[in-house]
């Protein structure tokens, strides 16, 4: 069936029970609003630190979206943009494009305005639905983008609606909370998905709500939500990471709790507040976590966090040192890591799974109703303990990137999906994730496989975060030279890194550290591309070659 329908079944079987919270920190004023009360709010809405939606609520903000959507020409296959900050509005809006058969295709909120503008042609989207933060960046592209497209504003209270769109609010009031009963069925298109966009313009990536479905079904099946759990989301809700951890919650009718902000206390004061019981972080975030109750910025005695079941990691390589710490200070949680891409519909191909925190450091098997396997340049699978490419198949990947059959070809045949992530499988049939394919650093003949550095390197205690990228070198072709970021309370040199390398074996260790922060992106990856721009046009002199 279409995700659409699990709303409904919520909406009809837990009316009343609050289904979406939204916490904002940056908020002084800490009033707790109501449905009911947020309904009635004549003058700002969404100036309040928290604010609530039933799932009843929920159903009939997208109903009436939908009807919208509807009564301004937008049919079944047509696609709609969504351009927001993580917000109560967020998903109401979602799924009121979903309710019309229409193709919801969320953006990145650190596009720039002319990424927007190649993502709205690329996936030939109707309307942009954007929020406060975009006026000045769609501003830009006004003239541009609104010839062939219709412009929503969502954002009220404070916040003028900008000439050159509609308001939202105003609109959706006006329009009828019924169901519009579009028929959907499983095989008819849902959304697309951005790329990350690290290597140049982001692809468009389609999904069937058959995807949808399934991601539901796999983040059921392996944190095994129920009614009574409460799901801490943080990451961007644009992203498949964010929203496909919520589907488990959305099957169940479990609460959720939006939190605006990634600030270490305010992480644990509202997992207390709230009584979460899940929460899904990124590396940064549990680190920053674990440093702040280290210098005595989180008195862990001060807050209720007896709800809080499950701690679990995505979107990136996870360093066992941190697990270790982090079950330190919480020995109480199950720890779980996922793996997965956009491509695959988010979070869960692969699992480690909360039994196997022996095996802390591997990405897992094959996920629920997925199949995994690990293949040489000439796609034949490896042998167990050799690296080659990771490949995953199931109902979850994506029908193809939109308008784009080349990249679609060289990633997708018979079914599979060729990752680009270069992995090995242990002895117990557990995969690692050795790194991304493109990132791999061929030193003087010796394949060097940066995660297995930066792990390392981040077992220092004194490091914040750590990449490995190649630089260029006559003789070698490329060295390894790591980026690292100190933790402010502590200081390091060169010479001390250098030393706590030799642990290394020889070919692995770097031959340049720079010291320098570690842009990541809003789900958490290193930029790389970004590193190499900085990084690889330095000359290296013979006498920087430590090898």
């Amino acid at each position: 069936m279409p995700i659409t329908d699990i709303l409904r079944e919520n909406a009809s079987k837990y009316g009343s029970d609050v289904a979406l919270v939204e916490v904002n920190p940056e908020i002084q004023e800490r009033r707790r609003v109501t449905w009911k009360e947020y309904e009635l709010i004549e003058s700002d809405p969404y100036s309040h630190y928290r604010r609530e939606i039933t799932w009843s609520v929920f159903d009939e903000k997208a109903n009436r979206f939908a009807n919208l959507l509807l009564s301004r020409g937008v049919k079944k296959g047509d696609k709609v943009a969504i351009l927001l900050m993580n917000g109560l509005e967020w998903l109401p809006i979602y799924f009121g494009i979903l309710k019309t058969g229409a193709l919801a295709v969320p953006l990145n909120f650190r596009y720039t305005s002319d990424e927007i503008k190649y993502c709205l042609d690329l996936a030939e989207a109707d309307i942009l639905v954007f929020g406060p933060s975009f006026i000045g960046r769609v501003e830009e592209i006004a003239e541009d983008i609104s010839k062939h497209r219709l412009l929503f504003f969502v954002g009220g209270g404070s916040s003028s609606c900008p000439t050159f769109a509609e308001d939202y609010d105003q609109l959706v009031s006006n329009c009828p909370s019924s169901d519009p009963q579009i028929a959907i069925t499983d095989d008819d298109y849902a959304a697309i998905y951005f790329s990350s966009g690290t290597t140049g313009f982001p692809k468009a990536i389609l999904h069937k709500h058959m995807s949808l479905m399934h991601s539901c079904r796999v983040e059921q099946n392996h944190h095994s939500q129920t009614k009574d759990d409460v799901f801490l989301c943080i990451p961007p809700l644009y992203h498949t990471g964010a929203k496909m951890h919520w589907f488990g919650s959305l099957l169940v009718g479990g609460k959720a709790v939006l939190l605006k902000g990634v600030k270490p206390e305010m992480i644990v004061e509202t997992a207390s507040e709230e009584k979460c019981s899940i929460v899904w972080l990124l590396v940064p975030w549990a680190q920053d976590i674990l440093d702040a109750i280290d210098r005595g910025d989180i008195d862990l005695s001060k807050y209720d966090l007896s709800n809080w079941r499950l701690m679990h990691i995505g979107a990136q390589p996870v360093p066992p040192s941190l697990i270790a710490r982090w079950k330190e200070k919480f020995p109480g949680h199950q720890y779980d890591t996922n793996y997965g891409l956009s491509e695959s519909i988010g979070p869960g191909c692969v699992h480690l799974g909360v039994e196997n925190i022996h095996k802390v450091g591997a990405i897992g098997k094959a996920g629920y109703g997925w199949e995994v396997k690990i293949v040489d340049e000439n796609g034949n699978v490896v042998e167990r303990g050799e690296v080659g490419e990771l490949c995953v198949k199931g109902p979850g990947v994506m029908t193809c990137y939109f308008n784009d059959e080349k990249a679609t070809n060289e990633v997708l045949k018979d079914g599979w999906l060729f990752t680009g992530d270069m992995a090995q499988e242990d002895e117990d049939g557990f995969i690692f994730l050795v790194d991304r394919k493109k990132d791999v650093i061929i030193s003087g003949g010796e394949n060097l496989y940066p995660v297995q550095i930066e792990d390392f390197i981040r077992s220092n205690i004194k490091v914040k975060d750590v990449a490995v990228i190649g630089l260029p070198h006559k003789r070698l072709g490329e060295i390894a030279a790591a980026i690292v970021e100190i933790k402010p309370e502590y200081e390091c040199s060169e010479e001390e890194l250098t030393a706590f390398c030799n642990a290394l074996p020889r070919y692995k260790r770097p031959h340049k550290i720079i010291f320098a922060d570690i842009p990541r992106n809003p789900t958490g990856k290193i930029e790389k591309p970004k590193l190499r721009k900085i990084y690889c046009g330095e000359s290296l002199v013979a006498s920087q070659n430590k090898g």
